[in-house]
């Protein structure tokens, strides 16, 4: 099945590559342009010890975080992408200048998002570079990363705030992706163990009948058990709110990539068709599936680029490869459009607008936020490499 997708996916990149392939080219290259000159008025307003989250802030201006922040890493990330889309160096020295100040999270033990903070920082620049330096942190990180693992439960923790006894929220599927690394490179087997329990009970305990998910589910740390189901960043706690079901999508993407286990194929499958279910015309999600006020809901532009993302890593493993990567190009398309990318240092200089954060504690409403950047420029490079 996989090299039957695989094969799908690729010709459907050779096809949409060879249609018009001058014309494909020159677009491209004044979208890196255009992407280039954007984030430039972004890196101008980076201080020395934090990295840019959104635009606008709490203050209305930049909202800031350091080091501690779980959005820390996206920054990094997104000039690592520009560097490997551009291929110059100025891109290069800014990426090593806001990985580096991010070198104290790596022993950070108070937090499930190591992998948002260190890999898709450290983890781009150690796979760009070979850096041994990186690869220390990155190891160091996912060391921190499984103290959290509760044996019991089967997962990782992700939260140390509020009621619930051991909370466990969907994002958390996207820090599997630097401990299953971890694993392959030092040899260890714990950190995969860690992340295929934590992928297996999630995919047991956080997914609905059609595959939509909690946001958070809470455990009983004595009997393993579920005992609290919510959707905290969503509409309510019945409903799919988009970033979630994007964040599981992704996560299960990847699990199949790392495990050849059909069932994590089987997952994302379902979740992307749940996905594709709830599109809208223009292909960008609205921020929660089962918001009444669709059409006119906002839309989270940061969902779609995570989306798209994982859309073009399943299509080179589904039957329905093609399928998926149609509906890739077209989200990429539309965030591509002048309705969701931001151009001449508007925007605070993040490349999206139209992201939503928390909408029901009334936070980050149609702004501009740092990991929207970093999957949206994460699926341009893929679509490049699909087309190669």
């Amino acid at each position: 099945m996989k090299q039957i997708g695989f094969v799908m996916a690729v010709l459907a990149g050779m096809m949409f590559s060879c249609t018009g392939e001058k014309d494909q080219e020159l677009v491209s290259d004044q979208l890196k342009t255009e992407l280039s000159d954007q984030l430039k008025t972004l890196v101008q307003v980076i201080p020395d010890d934090k990295v840019p989250h959104s635009f606008p802030g709490h203050n209305a201006e930049y909202g800031m975080v350091d080091y501690h922040g779980w959005t820390s890493g996206f920054p990094a990330g997104s000039f690592w992408y520009m560097y490997e889309l551009t291929g110059d160096e100025y891109w290069k020295g800014v990426a090593i200048e806001n990985t580096v100040k991010l070198e104290k999270a790596q022993y950070l033990t108070n937090t499930h998002d190591l992998g948002f903070m260190i890999y898709c920082s450290y983890g781009n620049g150690f796979r760009i570079t070979g850096n041994e330096d990186y690869k220390q942190v990155i190891i160091q990180a996912s060391e921190s990363l499984i103290s959290r693992f509760n044996p019991v439960v089967g997962c990782i923790r992700s939260w140390d705030f509020g009621s619930w006894q051991f909370p466990v929220i969907i994002d958390n599927m996207m820090n599997l992706e630097m401990l299953f690394w971890a694993s392959k490179v030092t040899g260890d087997p714990k950190y995969r163990d860690v992340a295929i329990s934590h992928a297996d009970v999630t995919l047991e305990h956080h997914f609905r009948d059609d595959m939509s998910s909690f946001h958070v589910v809470s455990y009983d740390t004595i009997t393993g058990n579920p005992i609290e189901k919510q959707t905290h960043q969503g509409l309510d706690d019945e409903s799919a709110w988009a970033r979630g079901q994007a964040w599981g999508f992704y996560g299960y993407t990847v699990c199949y990539r790392e495990t050849g286990d059909e069932k994590y194929l089987e997952a994302a499958e379902r979740i992307g068709d749940l996905i594709l279910e709830n599109l809208p015309e223009d292909k960008v999600l609205y921020w929660d599936f089962d918001d009444p006020a669709i059409p006119n809901a906002e839309r989270d532009a940061s969902a779609a680029a995570i989306a798209a993302s994982a859309f073009f890593e399943l299509s080179t493993y589904s039957e329905k490869g093609d399928i998926y990567l149609e509906v890739a190009n077209k989200m990429i398309e539309s965030l591509s459009s002048a309705q969701y990318r931001a151009t001449g240092g508007e925007n605070g200089g993040f490349l999206l607008k139209h992201c939503v954060g928390h909408k029901p504690a009334n936070r980050e409403i149609d702004v501009a936020l740092n990991y929207a950047d970093y999957y949206y420029l994460e699926a341009l490079k893929r679509q490049k490499d699909l087309k190669k």
